[in-house]
């Protein structure tokens, strides 16, 4: 898997993986809570103390609001990331114990200590592509949007490193909007699987630690009739509440950090600035502490988590298009500002390759896949218009913020090109030869995943390909024209290959066939997870059977291996003809 230097900060030493669990029940949790968000930053002083704010309000000022999570109903164990808890150190066992489940379903009265039996939830602003809202929010000021439904219930550092542990579906806070705070058992088990698929991808994303759900408690949601051809659900249906836990070094968004600077740039009260700069550095502290110096100014500082944000998002998009991974509604409150992959409503994976996919119905093509580089380009400006009035006595460091800025696109596409090129085996891309594959791609729909992981054995002839090819009678291009074509795409792309010349100008340092081929199979995964694999585990699931949750989990959290022959059978083939274009299968609203 290609590494960067987010996935180097982000990727948990494999050591640690062999190690005996050195925590093994909720007690021995509890005394590594170490709580840097509510000592360190501003609560909210309209806030209640004993974290009973439930019902929507506005939030003027102060970074976070004490919250109680609201527990589910009658919580029973769903799953849990055997690899994160093996990685944290957490023996499998206290998934499933009764403290533990109580507290990880939504109920942390009885947390002990030095755990806190209160949560907190954050404010954050809205950004569509870079253009500011407030008009969702129900206050019509922006002051209403922020966590409406997750509630962090715990920091702690655990071997040495800090990490938030956040309760999606924990309940309403005062940024509910009047929602019921509640997520589905049906989106939870969505982004449970995401989240370790694409670690398990080396892409950076926020982890699954647990999954529960109630066996009594229902909210009504819209969704899709089976079969449904409709773009927007077309039936009202009650589905089982669950939480999911997802933990991250922080869960602090680009969208954050835009709140605190509207309210400086309007002038809304007078520690404006002050919260500014404070929630900066705490994010500097959280998830850049390794590497930006402590001791430095704040300009410099400022200056240098611009760099090093630009590094991580641009690395985590061509990543996102390395795995086929399509964010959906990229918005700046989505946009992780440690720069990994958060909030998986509308994401989906990229089957049939097509340059525009959006698996969401209302994403748009501002959010499609091969537009997620400008996308992320737009959630950039927002980040680097937000931190400018930091920088406002500073001319020198301000002048090296806007250089960073302006400099985005190139970053963009030197990381973008360097994909490319490694997922065809290259050491360089060649603009000629990748865009005459992408025309093929398209004109002859392939398969993405399968596509590139048939080309990684470096075949001779087309045949292996067209195990990629979608051979649907609709698609009007000559099968005889288009094989004639790929032949003469492959013969470019092998000579490529086999020349001295990929890997310098000395032909001693040639790679073998054999090398090439192992290399490309770390970049290009064979296993994807398609959501007609999580269908009908969800479904399964609504009737009380986790089994096929949990054979994804495995299968998807080996990615790039060679895996037995009933699950290639099973998990390694193309989308059948009677799942494209169904509402829920592929695409689906942000219903969640």
């Amino acid at each position: 898997m290609p590494t960067t230097e987010h996935n180097q900060h982000h990727t948990p030493d494999v050591s640690s993986q062999e190690t005996p669990p050195t925590v093994t029940t909720l007690d021995e949790l509890g005394k590594l809570a170490n709580y840097s968000l509510m000592d360190t930053l501003n609560c909210d002083p309209d806030a209640k103390a004993n974290g009973a704010d439930h019902a929507p309000r506005q939030v003027f000022t102060g970074h976070y609001v004490p919250v109680n999570p609201t527990p589910i109903k009658d919580p029973e164990y769903v799953a849990h990331s055997k690899d994160f808890f093996r990685e944290l150190g957490l023996a499998d066992s206290i998934a499933q114990s009764d403290d533990f489940v109580r507290m990880f379903s939504g109920d942390i009265s009885q947390a002990p200590a030095p755990m806190r039996k209160v949560g907190w939830a954050c404010g954050y602003a809205l950004s569509i592509y870079g253009t500011e809202y407030t008009h969702q929010c129900p206050f019509q000021t922006g002051n209403g949007y922020g966590d409406g439904r997750a509630v962090s219930v715990l920091e702690a550092v655990i071997k040495d490193r800090r990490w938030e542990m956040q309760l999606k579906g924990g309940g309403r806070t005062p940024y509910c909007r009047g929602a019921d705070g509640r997520a589905v058992l049906r989106s939870s088990i969505r982004e449970f699987l995401a989240q370790e698929h694409m670690h398990a991808l080396g892409v950076p994303t926020s982890r699954a630690l647990s999954l529960y759900v109630s066996k009594t408690e229902k909210v009504k949601r819209p969704w899709y009739s089976e079969g449904s051809r409709s773009k927007d659900p077309d039936r009202l249906i009650s589905e089982a509440v669950a939480i999911s836990t997802r933990v991250a070094p922080s869960f602090i968004r680009v969208g954050q950090l835009e709140l605190f600077a509207r309210r400086v740039r309007k002038q809304e009260h007078p520690k404006a600035m002050q919260e500014l700069e404070m929630i900066v550095l705490h994010l500097i502290d959280r998830e850049y502490g390794d590497v930006i110096d402590t001791r430095l100014t704040t300009a410099e500082k400022v200056v240098l988590l611009a760099r090093e944000f630009r590094s991580r998002l641009t690395s985590l998009v061509a990543n996102w298009i390395r795995v086929g991974y399509c964010q959906g509604n990229f918005n700046g409150d989505n946009c992780a500002a440690g720069g990994f992959t958060l909030d998986y409503g509308p994401f989906g994976f990229c089957e049939v390759f097509d340059p525009q996919y959006q698996p969401w119905t209302g994403g748009g093509h501002h959010f499609s896949f091969l537009n997620q580089p400008v996308a992320a380009e737009r959630n950039f400006h927002m980040f680097w218009a937000a931190l400018r009035p930091l920088l406002a006595s500073h001319p020198d460091s301000l002048e090296q913020l806007d250089e960073i800025r302006s400099g985005f696109a190139d970053v963009m596409q030197t990381k973008m090109e360097a994909m490319w090129a490694a997922k065809l085996g290259l050491d360089t891309f060649h603009p000629a030869l990748f865009s005459e594959l992408e025309t093929l791609m398209v004109e002859m729909p392939v398969d993405y995943t399968i596509f590139f992981r048939e080309l990684s054995s470096l075949p001779d002839d087309i045949g292996p390909l067209q195990k990629s090819f979608y051979q649907a009678s609709s698609y009007a291009a000559d099968p005889e024209e288009m094989n004639k074509r790929w032949s003469q795409w492959l013969a470019k792309w092998t000579s490529l290959i086999d020349s001295p010349s990929t890997t310098g100008a000395n032909a001693a340092q040639s790679r073998s066939r054999k090398e090439i081929s192992r290399q490309m199979k770390l970049v290009n995964p064979k296993y994807s997870l398609r959501e007609w694999f999580v269908v009908p585990a969800y479904q399964q699931a609504a009737a009380g059977n986790y089994s096929l949750v949990r054979e994804l989990q495995d299968v998807m959290t080996q990615p790039y291996a060679e895996q037995p022959k009933n699950v290639e059978d099973k998990y390694y083939r193309l989308k059948p003809a009677e799942f494209c274009e169904v509402g829920g299968l592929s695409y689906y609203s942000c219903s969640s």
